[in-house]
């Protein structure tokens, strides 16, 4: 089957919908138009899709602060025109932390780090993913890359509509506001900025300069670095000058999974991107094709599938060094087919972890014309993340040390110098040993659904990747709970129900059931070039040529 022929695709095919598929030779997708822009400028200028990516992530920190910035932790999966690379950026614990050190501070009932304030962040990993990726396979300086961001920064911008909602339910958490320095930052009338408001982040135009002049040192050893240990010492945080000064990124060997002649790929352990794998690797034993996309039966197999992986994912995935199981034992073959032999496709099921063994986020994806293929995410967590802010830098902090456990029996126990599970993954797929799709989607656990949705549709009933971004989604929450977009035909959510699914109709798609972006390969990138689709749940836009 030619995946790369354009007509592999049903271009017919839609749903409501306020955006068309995007054909060019270069490509930036992301969830701002100012950031799609931007990377467009930089491969206008003779950088290539990793420089373009590196300045998008840039812009992306200050046009939407309420889900990411340059305090985030982030991951990659790109295609330098020969291999597949992954990058894990994500944060590190200070060496101070242990569980004891949390319950002497939060109390001996504490269960987790707390999810605002120093105690929250992690050492981020964001900045230190940009200089990675450009060092490695850039062509263009650093500097130049993060200027866009800094001009933007420096002049302001109006505020989005999505962007613009998110501020203002932020606005409205006195565990976010009372964080010193953040009403000082993101509330700088007493409010959150309305929709089409200027909003100006002076101290990031800084930051980013210092950090493209230093190639990254400023953050991670210099006056950044300062500031950030100053504030959190003054604060009662544990963080110092060397956890900083130890953090580097992580190159990674992505996973993979095999589906209908295609294969898709994840970042390993600590994040849960295997999660998708699992899932996709139990469907490989149900026929999906014997019923429509949009149908009861498709999605309640999807569901069961997604249920199975998520039972196996929070028993046993951390940080690598810590998991008793390894990302090959959660994808044994024999192992997966035995879950599927769990799914009733006439009954919902809450599903228990197995026993495999034998004895707030953006995303972004861009690609040139060169073949090279970028896809990136980076994230503060909780929208804002922890609320610490740094006014003088204009940098806000994730919270992802709230995702450890202080429970001595959990793999994902917090330790010194580890990492903690992390929800934030890109996707890749691969025909053939060759690339055929960079894509991602956001939101917490909606995104390795997001990931099984939207390729299913894609491999199995040919939908084009505008199609199956715009085609209503469920999203599986815990036992037998799910929630579905309200778009979603009422005779499937009653048919669904039927089974036993406990079901919301949510109306509010963004927040709940994320938003992506998508480019698929069409044969030679240089001659046909790809085709790319953006989310209608977010303000993104598309920028090629």
């Amino acid at each position: 089957m030619d995946f790369a022929s354009p007509d592999f695709f049903d271009w017919s095919a839609g749903y409501a919908s306020r955006r068309l598929p995007v054909f060019a030779r270069n490509l930036v997708a992301t969830s701002h138009p100012l950031a799609a822009q931007a990377g467009l400028r930089i491969m206008a200028a003779g950088g290539n899709a990793v420089d373009a990516a590196v300045a998008t992530a840039a812009v992306m920190t200050v046009v939407e602060p309420c889900s990411n910035g340059l305090g985030s932790d982030a991951f990659c999966i790109l295609w330098d025109g020969e291999r597949l690379h992954g990058l894990n950026a994500s944060g590190r614990a200070p060496a101070a932390w242990t569980p004891e050190y949390f319950r002497r501070r939060h109390g001996d009932g504490a269960r987790t780090p707390p999810a605002r304030g120093w105690d929250a962040v992690t050492v981020p990993g964001a900045v230190a993913s940009w200089v990675a990726l450009a060092e490695r396979f850039g062509r263009l300086p650093l500097a130049q890359l993060l200027e866009p961001a800094a001009e933007i920064a420096e002049r302001g911008y109006a505020v989005p509509v999505v962007v613009g909602d998110k501020w203002v339910a932020a606005a409205q958490l006195p565990s976010l506001t009372s964080q010193p320095g953040f009403a000082e930052t993101f509330l700088p009338r007493g409010r959150a900025p309305r929709i089409g408001e200027r909003f100006c982040l002076p101290g990031a135009a800084r930051a980013l300069r210092a950090i493209g002049v230093t190639r990254g040192e400023a953050f991670y050893g210099g006056d950044i670095a300062e500031s950030l240990v100053r504030q959190s010492q003054a604060q009662g945080g544990a963080h110092t000058l060397a956890d900083f000064a130890g953090y580097v990124p992580e190159w990674v060997e992505p996973i993979a999974m095999d589906y209908h002649g295609v294969t898709l790929h994840e970042i390993p352990p600590n994040g849960q991107g295997i999660a998708a794998l699992i899932a996709l690797g139990i469907l490989r034993h149900v026929d999906l094709t014997e019923h429509h996309a949009d149908s009861i039966e498709a999605r309640h197999l999807q569901i069961e599938a997604m249920k199975l992986a998520f039972a196996d994912v929070y028993r046993h995935v951390a940080e690598p060094s810590a998991m008793a199981l390894s990302a090959a034992d959660l994808l044994s073959p024999d192992y997966l087919a035995e879950r599927a032999k769990l799914i009733d496709p006439k009954r919902a099921q809450d599903f228990q972890a197995g026993n495999p063994a034998k004895g707030g986020t953006i995303y972004l994806t861009a690609a040139d014309e060169s073949g090279m293929m970028v896809s990136f995410i980076q994230s503060n967590y909780m929208g804002f993340g922890s609320g610490v802010v740094v006014p003088e830098w204009g940098l806000s902090l994730q919270n992802r040390g709230h995702a450890f456990s202080l429970d001595p029996g959990s793999a994902n126990v917090v330790a010194p110098g580890k990492r903690p599970f992390h929800t934030i993954i890109p996707g890749f797929v691969t025909a053939g040993g060759r690339p055929l799709m960079s894509f991602g989607v956001m939101g917490a656990n909606m995104q390795p659904q997001g990931h099984l949705q939207t390729l299913l549709r894609m491999v199995d009933w040919f939908q084009n990747p505008q199609a199956a971004c715009d085609a209503p989604r469920w999203r599986f929450n815990a036992g037998l709970e799910l929630n579905v977009e309200a778009a979603m035909d009422p005779a499937v959510v009653q048919g669904l129900a039927a089974l036993g699914h406990r079901l919301d109709v949510i109306d509010d798609s963004y927040q709940d059931f994320g938003a992506g972006q998508f480019i698929w390969r069409l044969g030679d990138p240089a001659v046909e070039g790809y085709v790319a689709a953006s989310d209608p749940r977010r303000d993104g836009l598309v920028a090629g040529w």
